[in-house]
């Protein structure tokens, strides 16, 4: 299993606001400045990440970006689903057609399995994500 890009962009764009919390709000400019991503994929990551009620957006001055709850609220699994939908390693599990549905014996065991890696996803929160060095 692979993240996309914009997954990857997204956990780093957010540590990176994360990295604001407490002192105002930042730009999608400055953050793409400090993550090093183009200006354009940050606003369309920004866009994303504030629809699915993580960020929060303020017009005007004195506006810009925020966290929309604290960043220890805030997990690797929330940030994941914002941008690839709910995490499930298999289409068998979200009800799509399958050509050996009939004859699976592993398909009961999948639910498990995604349970267990959204778990580990959701255990790692985007304060840890958003320390500088080693990870805690």
């Amino acid at each position: 299993m692979r993240l996309s890009n914009l997954a990857d962009y997204a956990v780093v764009t957010m540590s990176a606001a994360a990295r604001h919390c407490g002192g105002g709000r930042v730009s999608a400019a400055e953050l793409a400045t400090e993550t090093g991503l183009p200006v354009p994929t940050v606003q369309r990551l920004v866009s994303r990440l504030t629809a699915a009620g993580l960020l929060r957006s303020t017009r005007g001055a004195g506006g810009g970006l925020q966290l929309a709850r604290p960043a220890a609220a805030i997990s690797l699994a929330d940030i994941v689903e914002a941008m690839e939908g709910p995490i499930a390693l298999t289409t068998c599990v979200e009800g799509d057609d399958c050509s050996i549905d009939h004859e699976c014996r592993v398909k009961p065991h999948w639910p498990l399995v995604n349970n267990v890696l959204r778990d580990a996803l959701a255990g790692i929160s985007l304060t840890q994500l958003a320390l500088e060095g080693e990870p805690a």
